[in-house]
């Protein structure tokens, strides 16, 4: 039986220049009716994690969670899946440097602007300052990543830092952090500290 994940498999590769006919059959089949495209691992782990936390099944729903490989990539994907071309609803995510790459896919794929949602610098930073420094390393700790994280804070470069800024940093410094983080913080938060750019795209899928 066909799931989502084929169909992400599917796009990714109609998007890297493959044949677009498995993706326009499995989103009939299974029915697709929304993609919500993020530039990474980390940001589908997030927004994967919040889903469960409010007990929903997107996938269930026809809402495909789809991580790009970057935000330099959106217009493909938008133009793909969008308005222009399997005319599924658009949603999104993105850090606020990326901002201007999401307001010109969605505007090629002639999709409604208001359907991504842009991160003060980027959605670790926001899970930081919603759960406090403090939390952070607590969760940090939990998750045995103590010892790295106290030999990065040595290093010169991290002098002078907010702790928020080192955390952060932290995050980003080993292959696979920051997704398995993605998800770590996001269900350690309160119901009413969600970071409002994730709890908007939610609330509106």
């Amino acid at each position: 039986m066909a799931d989502m994940g084929a169909f992400r498999e599917a796009v990714t590769a109609w998007a890297a220049g493959g044949p677009g006919d498995p993706a326009r059959e499995l989103a009939e089949r299974l029915p697709v009716r929304a993609v919500v495209l993020l530039e990474g691992l980390s940001d589908a782990a997030a927004v994967s994690a919040l889903a469960e936390s409010r007990s929903r099944d997107l996938a269930a729903e026809g809402v495909c969670v789809m991580p790009m490989g970057g935000a330099m990539n959106v217009g493909r994907f938008a133009g793909l899946l969008g308005p222009t071309g399997l005319g599924l609803r658009l949603a999104g995510l993105c850090d606020e440097a990326e901002g201007r790459y999401y307001a010109r896919g969605w505007e090629r794929a002639g999709a409604l602007r208001q359907g991504f949602f842009v991160c003060a610098a980027d959605l670790e930073d926001e899970l930081i300052r919603a759960l406090g420094a403090t939390r952070v390393e607590e969760l940090v700790q939990a998750e045995g990543d103590l010892r790295p994280l106290q030999t990065f804070l040595r290093q010169p470069a991290q002098q002078g830092r907010t702790a928020q800024q080192q955390l952060r940093r932290f995050l980003g410094t080993k292959k696979g952090r920051k997704i398995h983080y993605g998800r770590v913080l996001v269900e350690a938060l309160d119901p009413d500290r969600v970071p409002a750019p994730l709890d908007e795209l939610l609330a509106g899928l």
